[in-house]
């Protein structure tokens, strides 16, 4: 069973974005807080995997084709 919320690094290994993509992504708000990432009790920011896979759906179904650089 995979684990829903993953720490960035596991995320990265498991997509292949960079930490500072992802980084990037919450600091510009394209990823949001309670959405695409949380912050655990413990201060450290864990990714939403379900919340990823839906933000990457809805950049293509929304006729995005241009990918970010970060």
């Amino acid at each position: 069973m995979a684990a829903r919320y993953v720490q960035i690094a596991k995320f990265c290994e498991e997509t292949g974005y960079t930490a500072r993509a992802v980084e990037t992504k919450i600091h510009r708000g394209v990823w949001v807080e309670g959405r695409q990432y949380r912050r655990a009790p413990d201060g450290r920011i864990l990714i939403d995997m379900e919340g990823y896979e839906k933000w990457v759906e809805n950049q293509s179904e929304a006729g995005y084709g241009q990918t970010e650089i970060a």
